[in-house]
């Protein structure tokens, strides 16, 4: 443990800062949910012909967060994903721009079917992958991902947001 030196030159403007540290530290600190930088997860499971598949995921249910995605991470683990929520079923479209890695996007249907699955999107290409038909939710994987436990059009998402 280090010892202050209230002595000397900077001693004196350290004594004067002391009592507005002490105040500070006294300051509640908003917990990592209430943060806006802060990234809960959420658990997901796609069940394929392989079995049921565990990811923990994020939740992108604003416009911002949606926008936002997974832009600028350098990586995303294997048992991670984004899932986008866009509360009503409607044909979206997504692309990579701004997006450093691969990515799986998994399409999914009010029912929590697959509707579609886009694999190894380029990075960083601004050309439309649409959803192919109406969907409730995309589900962002690492490049590889679903080819890795067979996910197809038909397989089952289960998440809070779709119904059992």
């Amino acid at each position: 443990m280090g010892v202050l030196d209230l002595t000397g030159r900077f001693g004196h403007a350290l004594r004067r800062f002391l009592p507005t540290l002490a105040v500070l530290a006294l300051l509640p600190v908003a917990p990592a949910h209430a943060r806006p930088d802060a990234r809960a997860v959420e658990p997901l499971e796609i069940v394929t012909t392989t079995g049921a598949h565990r990811f923990k995921v994020e939740v992108a249910r604003t416009d911002a967060s949606r926008e936002r995605g997974l832009m600028f991470r350098k990586s995303l683990a294997a048992d991670r994903g984004m899932l986008f929520d866009f509360r009503t079923p409607r044909p979206v479209a997504f692309w990579m721009k701004n997006t450093l890695i691969p990515l799986d996007m998994v399409f999914i249907g009010a029912d929590g079917r697959i509707v579609r699955v886009a694999e190894r999107a380029t990075p960083l290409s601004e050309t439309p992958i649409p959803s192919g038909g109406d969907v409730l939710g995309v589900l962002e994987l690492r490049g590889g991902r679903a080819a890795q436990i067979d996910a197809r059009p038909g397989d089952r998402v289960r998440q809070s947001m779709f119904p059992p």
